[in-house]
């Protein structure tokens, strides 16, 4: 069975940081193009970063690049997104997902695998 499960999520203040981890299993990973999404309350889904499966290719959302960094250790078969200077307007449910196809850069709706979320809660 083929899973994704989400860690680190917290609550922290403006200005702080964490460090969310994607541990996969049930199939090999390591020739998927990973990303990470975001949910707020009332919006829909947003795109935040993602990741090639060589690792050496990255893309952020705008409203993330220079604070976030996207990585992964394919000997872990791990993902991970770190989070820096958080604002208040990240707070929602982080999501990892998987490309199968490894495409660059994947639609939304060809992520084919999907973690059930973590919650990011920054105040202010």
């Amino acid at each position: 069975q083929v899973q994704l499960v989400e860690s680190g999520g917290g609550l922290v203040q403006a200005g702080g940081s964490l460090r969310l981890s994607c541990a996969t299993s049930g199939r090999t990973f390591s020739s998927c193009t990973m990303g990470w999404f975001r949910q707020a309350p009332g919006k829909e889904r947003e795109f935040v970063a993602a990741v090639s499966w060589t690792g050496r290719n990255t893309n952020y959302a705008g409203s993330v690049k220079g604070r976030f960094t996207i990585s992964r250790d394919v000997a872990k078969n791990t993902m991970y997104l770190q989070m820096n200077s958080l604002k208040p307007e990240d707070t929602a449910v982080y999501y990892c997902a998987a490309d199968h196809a490894g495409a660059i850069w994947p639609s939304v709706s060809e992520f084919d695998y999907w973690g059930q979320g973590t919650q990011v809660t920054v105040s202010s």
